[in-house]
């Protein structure tokens, strides 16, 4: 789950690049399109075969996981970054409220309580504000984030049924390119030049890598554990961009940094 998170924050860093030069259609078809493709090729490596038992369960996860990355991207472009970002990860406090309906499984207080400190935290790194912003984007970033918990509980359930995570993935990375190509084709789409293919290029394996882990992790691993860890990816977020971005900390966001890691620590306590 911690190289899940840490894959996801360079992927990130890679969208932020990459969207000088592409659209928000066009980075989610490259992301995906390179992620079926390397996917693919290990599956054939590996003689890991397509077909599958669990179609309907494989559609679930794959649609509303592509659903909610659209409704994310709609979110970052109608209300301020940091309130997109917290909206999505509402994700893991509702794999913790879903669960009992969805996997049958009773909740752990203090990993509920730990899912909590971990999105104070990340309230106080992106300092969400809906000022003068539209109630509806706010209800869309929301839903993504709850589009997002099922997602990863739909993601235990194919683990528990010994569904390979190559097979996951890969009917993910299937709906989410056919999906974002359906969406690009409404604008000219721009091919990569020799400059940002390699950014394009490293967004599509550090999601590969990403979705693998995060697969594998919450294949064999604690749901909500897996949940509450997620924040990491803020953390290194926030790393790579003091690093890259050169952006600027304040005492509030290195306190949100250390709430995250507590959670952290907490979740990952059976």
């Amino acid at each position: 789950m911690v190289l899940a998170t840490f894959c996801f924050a360079i992927m990130g860093a890679c969208v932020k690049l990459g969207s000088y030069d592409f659209n928000t259609n066009e980075l989610v078809f490259y992301r995906s399109g390179i992620n079926l493709l390397i996917v693919f090729f290990i599956m054939m490596l590996f003689k890991v075969p397509l077909k599958t038992n669990y179609t309907v369960l494989h559609l679930k996860r794959s649609i509303i996981g592509f659903l909610s990355l659209i409704l994310f991207f709609y979110a970052i472009s109608h209300l301020p970054l940091g309130t997109a970002m917290s909206l999505n990860y509402t994700s893991p406090l509702f794999v913790g409220l879903l669960m009992p309906f969805v996997l049958k499984r009773k909740i752990k207080f203090l990993l509920l309580c730990a899912i909590f400190i971990g999105f104070v935290g990340i309230v106080l790194i992106l300092k969400p504000t809906f000022a003068d912003q539209s109630f509806v984007a706010g209800i869309i970033g929301l839903l993504s984030g709850i589009g997002a918990g099922f997602a990863y509980l739909y993601i235990t359930q194919l683990g528990q049924l010994k569904e390979p995570s190559l097979r996951t993935v890969f009917y993910f990375a299937l709906i989410s390119t056919i999906g974002s190509a359906l969406f690009a084709m409404s604008e000219q789409i721009r091919l990569p030049n020799h400059e940002n293919i390699w950014t394009l290029l490293l967004l599509g394996i550090s999601a590969t890598i990403a979705q693998l882990a995060l697969t594998k992790a919450y294949k064999i691993g604690n749901t909500l554990s897996n949940a509450g860890l997620s924040y990491l990816t803020v953390i290194f977020s926030t790393i790579i961009g003091v690093i890259i971005f050169k952006e600027y900390l304040d005492w509030q966001t290195y306190f949100g940094i250390c709430l995250i890691i507590v959670s952290g620590i907490i979740a990952s306590k059976k």
